[in-house]
């Protein structure tokens, strides 16, 4: 007689098959861990000499990028505490657009700092409770740093907007900040609204060439569309534009019908009819005084001849999404079908001409005058993956640009603030009683990850550069940074940052910083992962390739 010992505990709760992980070593410290080792991954890609990545997805699509918010995207993370990690990534991505590399490796370095307390004897709690309380010191002391006359400023005057700006685009492709910028700046500044805290970042375009360098690159005000104009005009001016969503073709009956022809004469003229029936639209749409017609899908064999015979330049927009761009460019209303369109309906170009960029033929929309809704970055590079990495250095430019709409005071760059943050909390942390003290002092110490990696990306010695920085802070200077372009004059590396011009956004650090505090702390509060039996079935199917990006 085979005798079954009985489950007992949770496993009499649970299914067969379940995982069930608790206590400090099994939950905490794994915990810890799996965030350790994605800000390691993340970490060394912090900062303009931050290294790049090679990610190659499911799909084996490759990615070669130092963009953190990329890499983690991409990288398919799996263990659910790590996922806290890539889920305070994205929110700072999306709600900021630059900082996402700040939020994953401090994230982790709080975490680190963490397990080394808990292995002496700290409970999580007390970590917890330190922790709350050195975040809302930090952020009261990141207040104080904020530049002073930096809560203005004239989001339309180029140079504050650069200066602004660059060390977001710096940390992603260092040596070409004071290019890409400038070309950032003006594109943003073309299509800034009146009201700037409406600013649309889907109002900047960026069109990637193949070929060329970036000093090709240039800024459009309006769009450049890839592929070529369908007809044989190919080039007009001061044009009024009608745009038809459904196509440019004699129009099919909606019900059914079967016509009965008896003799020749009768399928000829049955022939005409149909000619004279698209004469007569494509010549209505003339008459009402449009020059470009814009087809959202085919364009009829017969309705082309007609319309080269009318002299109107015919373009063709497959995507949806580039259509109502279009149409937001030259403010036109889209019609749904072939007809003479009203006067409110047509929009207004300065130009529409084919122009050959480095072997692509480019259809270029201009619409010069103000009140202009769309511009467009053309980027040139050698590869589709340098083009990707510069539309990545763009996108974060842009983002910059409207998180400086909202709120444009800055604080200094180059780790300057780190290392202040670091000192002032490190005194705070004197002044508390009880064992949050511990715990606020790991937190100051977080701080100098920042320093440390910048020094280390950049090959230089970081202990000789964090003991440089505290002393210079600790006289008084507390605008002092790395300067990696810093010479061997007596300052070497450390310079103030205000005699460079490197700042950053202060809204950008405190929510990096408030969002790597939260994903901490989040970590730290669990202490059991239970897991359920996986569900059977066949594997989940992968997007298909090839979607539109929007």
């Amino acid at each position: 007689m085979a005798f079954s010992m009985q489950p007992h505990g949770i496993q009499s709760m649970l299914k067969e098959g379940h995982k069930h992980l608790s206590g400090l070593d099994e939950a905490v410290l794994k915990n810890i861990d799996a965030c350790k080792q994605l800000s390691t991954i993340t970490r060394t890609s912090l900062g303009p000499d931050g290294m790049n990545k090679m990610v190659i997805n499911h799909l084996d699509k490759l990615f070669v990028t130092n963009d953190a918010a990329t890499i983690v995207n991409e990288l398919e993370v799996q263990h659910p505490a790590a996922k806290i990690l890539v889920l305070a990534g994205k929110a700072q991505q999306e709600e900021i657009g630059d900082g996402a590399n700040l939020t994953i490796s401090f994230a982790g370095e709080l975490l680190q700092n963490a397990e080394e307390l808990v292995r002496t004897g700290l409970h999580p709690s007390e970590i917890i409770s330190g922790y709350t309380k050195a975040i809302t010191k930090t952020l009261e002391i990141l207040e104080e740093l904020v530049e002073k006359g930096s809560e203005t400023m004239d989001v339309r005057n180029k140079e504050q907007v650069v200066s602004r700006m660059k060390a977001a685009v710096a940390s992603k492709q260092y040596g070409l900040e004071d290019i890409l910028s400038s070309h950032i700046a003006d594109a943003c500044i073309q299509v800034c609204p009146k009201n700037p805290v409406n600013f649309d970042v889907d109002n900047v375009r960026v069109s990637k060439l193949v070929g060329g360098v970036l000093h090709n690159c240039t800024v459009i005000r309006g769009m450049a569309l890839k592929g070529d104009a369908v007809g044989s005009i190919k080039r007009v001016e001061k044009a009024k534009v009608a745009v038809f969503a459904t196509g440019v073709d004699s129009t099919a009956t909606e019900t059914k019908g079967t016509v009965l022809i008896h003799s020749a004469e009768q399928l000829e003229n049955y022939a005409k009819t149909e000619e004279a029936k698209v004469e007569e639209l494509i010549k209505a749409v003339a008459d009402s005084g449009a020059k470009v017609i814009v087809s959202g899908g085919a364009v009829g064999e017969m309705a082309l001849h007609f319309c080269d015979r009318y002299k109107l330049m015919v373009l063709k927009i497959s995507s949806k999404f580039e259509l109502r761009r279009f149409c937001r460019t030259t403010g036109t209303s889209a019609l749904l079908k072939l007809s003479q369109p009203k006067p409110d309906d047509l929009g207004f170009v300065d130009s529409i001409s084919v122009e050959e960029i480095g072997g692509s033929r480019v259809t270029v929309v201009r619409s010069e005058d103000g009140g202009n809704k769309v511009a467009t970055v053309v980027l040139r590079g050698s590869t589709d993956s340098i083009l990707d990495d510069l539309e990545r250095a763009v996108d974060d430019g842009v983002n910059t640009y409207k998180a400086m709409c909202r709120d444009s005071r800055m604080v200094p760059g180059a780790a300057a603030t780190e290392i202040e943050l670091a000192r002032r909390l490190k005194e705070f942390s004197f002044k508390e009683t009880g064992l949050d003290q511990y715990a606020i002092a790991k937190f100051a110490e977080s701080f100098e990850l920042v320093p440390r990696t910048l020094a280390e990306n950049a090959g230089l010695n970081p202990m000789d550069i964090i003991s440089k920085l505290y002393e210079k802070h600790a006289s008084g200077n507390g605008k002092v940074g790395i300067d990696l372009r810093g010479d061997d004059s007596e300052d070497g590396v450390c310079k103030d940052v205000s005699t460079v011009n490197v700042w950053d956004l202060y809204v950008t650090k405190f929510l990096a910083l408030k969002y790597a505090a939260e994903a901490a702390c989040t970590v730290l509060r669990v202490d059991q992962i239970i897991m359920a039996k996986p569900a059977g079935g066949p594997a989940r199917r992968d997007q298909p390739a090839g979607m539109d990006e929007d």
